[in-house]
């Protein structure tokens, strides 16, 4: 009887394994719980949306694909026990995080383990290790702060200038950069400070703020913090443009700033509606008949590019090898149709090509391009 059970007990191993191995899991880190939880669940419905279609088509070198969610809160602990938590699943991929702390958090944890990783967080610092195994599918915050530096000085010509930021590493390393980008061109640049996210009440910098006489706040944090600063500004009568960076660019900004949001402008990557891309049309107009909904920024589609850049890398090299798909991507993907416009990464992950908009917000909700 012993050794029957011990047949069947190992009979069962090893269907689990076969079963197994007909399986390609796809991890996602994301907030989806939390402040930045429209994008976090935005960011899984898109993987899940691309999934189902590739499902659909008989999977990918044969296999189902399946995707293994993983809450981080945006948070960098979250994030950690994330990365144990889908190396430990089986994922080959991960797709995320939102933030760039959350994304550092957990990138060695899949260097470690061989996983690859994409994101959109656009901290510089988050390919300083070069680790093969992680690629960016958004832009870095030097090229963000280089554009807006020319806007500002070249076509604002704007004399008196604020920085703002919060302390974590995306948004203190957009507001260094474009302080730094700024002084090169000349620009006078009168306040640099900080703002711990999710004060809520920001009228004592704002008040120090006012007596400077600024001709622009710029603001390099997220949004949920951006529409309270700008609602504040006008509340205290500071009468000066205010400029958010590309985390601003967020449908809950309105709601935050309430009537303030007019006139706001804010610097990013096209937004989805505006993308002239074919792959834009066929998967935004998919995103919102399976959702109901827009994605509420571009940062669930880029990410949506980074999976599509993996599954055309396995495709092309008939391999779940992490380390083949990763080489495709650096070394032999040239101009992949991204959602997001050509897809291109270089041999250190970064993505090359960044394009930028300056939007103008209306109180309708809707948005102007006054520059780009």
């Amino acid at each position: 009887m012993k050794k029957i059970i011990k047949t069947l007990a190992l009979s069962s191993i090893v269907t689990c394994s076969l079963l197994a191995s007909d399986v390609v899991k796809i991890g996602v880190q994301a907030p989806i719980t939390g402040k930045y939880a429209n994008e976090g669940q935005s960011i899984d419905n898109f993987v899940k949306l691309l999934v189902d279609e590739k499902n659909e088509q008989g999977g990918i070198l044969g296999k189902k694909i399946e995707v293994v969610t993983c809450d981080d809160e945006a948070k960098a602990q979250k994030a950690a026990v994330c990365a144990k938590k889908l190396v430990n699943a089986g994922v080959i991929a991960v797709i995320g995080s939102y933030t760039s702390g959350a994304t550092e958090a957990a990138q060695t944890t899949y260097y470690r383990n061989k996983v690859l990783q994409t994101s959109d967080g656009t901290s510089d610092s988050l390919i300083e290790n070069k680790y093969w195994t992680f690629f960016r599918n958004s832009f870095p915050n030097s090229s963000q702060s280089d554009f807006t530096a020319d806007y500002f000085v070249n076509q604002k010509k704007y004399q008196r200038i604020v920085v703002l930021s919060d302390y974590s590493s995306y948004s203190d390393g957009l507001g260094t950069a474009t302080e730094e980008s700024l002084k090169k061109l000349g620009a006078n640049v009168i306040f640099r400070g900080k703002i711990k996210s999710g004060t809520q009440n920001f009228t004592a910098v704002l008040t120090k703020i006012k007596a400077m006489k600024p001709d622009v706040i710029y603001y390099s944090g997220y949004y949920t913090d951006g529409g309270l600063l700008r609602a504040q500004q006008l509340q205290l009568g500071i009468n000066a443009d205010f400029v958010g960076g590309d985390s601003n660019d967020n449908p809950d900004f309105y709601k935050l700033a309430g009537d303030a949001a007019e006139g706001t402008v804010i610097i990013n990557f096209p937004t989805p509606e505006i993308l002239p891309y074919e792959a834009a049309k066929k998967y935004l107009a998919a995103y919102k008949r399976e959702f109901n909904m827009n994605p509420p920024s571009i940062w669930p589609v880029t990410n949506a590019d980074g999976l599509r850049a993996i599954f055309e890398a396995i495709e092309k090299t008939s391999s779940l090898d992490t380390k083949k798909i990763s080489d495709y991507i650096r070394n032999d993907m040239k101009d992949f149709p991204g959602i997001t416009g050509p897809f291109n990464i270089r041999e250190d992950g970064e993505r090359v090509g960044a394009k930028f908009v300056v939007y103008k917000l209306n109180n309708n909700g809707t948005k102007d391009v006054v520059g780009q």
